[in-house]
């Protein structure tokens, strides 16, 4: 029998990366259930103008607007895995908390061929809706593509994990995924890029500002994230400026991401983002004080950027360009 050459191998290597066609039909079935989401969201807003004033903001219903984990429907059961996906590399993950919670987490691995960087790990963190599943081709392009390894993390509420959300809570989630993978034997020493879509960005933001001294975290990738809660509300509902006074889920990243000076930003804004204004990503790039990347999506919207021209080319440049020589022990 005549041997493979290595020519052919690499052919055949090549052959098994994703290419963004292959996932462009998953992303856009994910991008249409998010605008139906959308729309349940915009209801439920205008429903909560009429109650807000009885119940000053408080409880459940502010956190019911903000963190619609039910959405879509069985999304707290739901939850598809990578392996659906052609991922099969992967664990399956139960993480506590400090506070008694179990969070559900993807760890993918980066192939074994084609270069991988095995030594980046990308930290994602997703939307308010949906869940890790529901983000599971993002990640394919990552890994096959890009090879890198990905950590996806649930929040509390959210898909399998335990607890209710709210801003503690989620950034207690997010320090116990970064913790993990510090600690963990085998990613201790990786290099971390921290990744978030819309409130994910504002998770990611307060997450860097906390451990921008640890030499491992290389990079953040923010992609149509907002100023605050409170300067996004009045943008939904232009109306209702007096529900974002009460809000006590404040989220404010324009006050956090100034503090950001040592590891370098990329920022993807969706120039048709008809969830969060553009000028919101822009006016955190403009008072961001660290090593920063703008990159605009003029087609994009809140949820479709992904879909867009460039957009996974230039996390590819970026990434590639990222300063690791520090983060070598």
């Amino acid at each position: 029998m005549l041997k493979t050459s290595s020519h052919a191998k690499k052919e055949a290597e090549k052959s098994n990366l994703v290419r963004p066609s292959e996932t462009i039909h998953a992303l856009e079935q994910q991008r249409m259930a998010l605008v139906q989401k959308e729309i349940v969201i915009t209801k439920k807003l205008k429903d909560l103008e009429a109650r807000i004033t009885k119940s000053s903001g408080k409880g459940s219903s502010e956190e019911t607007i903000i963190y619609p984990s039910n959405f879509p429907e069985n999304a707290r059961i739901d939850v598809p895995k990578p392996s659906r996906f052609g991922l099969n590399d992967y664990e399956d993950l139960k993480i506590p908390t400090p506070d008694g919670e179990h969070l559900s987490a993807y760890y993918i691995r980066a192939p074994e061929s084609l270069n991988a960087d095995k030594n980046t790990i990308v930290l994602m963190f997703h939307g308010n809706a949906g869940n890790i599943g529901h983000r599971v081709p993002i990640a394919k392009i990552l890994v096959q593509r890009m090879g890198l390894s990905v950590f996806m993390l649930e929040y509390r509420g959210y898909g399998l994990s335990t607890g209710s959300p709210d801003e503690t809570g989620f950034m207690i989630d997010a320090q116990t995924a970064f913790a993990y993978i510090r600690e963990r034997e085998d990613t201790k020493n990786h290099n971390i890029v921290v990744y978030g879509q819309s409130i994910g960005g504002a998770v990611s933001i307060q997450l860097v500002v906390k451990n921008q001294d640890d030499s491992h975290l290389i990079g953040l990738i923010l992609e149509n994230t907002f100023l605050s809660m409170r300067k996004l509300i009045p943008s939904v509902i232009p109306s209702s400026r007096f529900i974002a006074l009460l809000c006590h889920q404040v989220w404010a990243s324009e006050d956090f991401i100034p503090f950001i000076n040592k590891v370098p930003i990329l920022f993807l804004s969706g120039l048709k983002d008809e969830i969060v204004p553009p000028e919101h990503m822009r006016r955190l790039f403009e008072i961001c004080q660290s090593t920063k990347i703008w990159k605009p999506l003029p087609s994009g919207d809140h949820n479709s950027s992904v879909l867009e021209p460039g957009y996974f080319e230039t996390i590819e440049d970026f990434l590639s360009n990222l300063d690791v020589r520090k983060k070598e022990n």
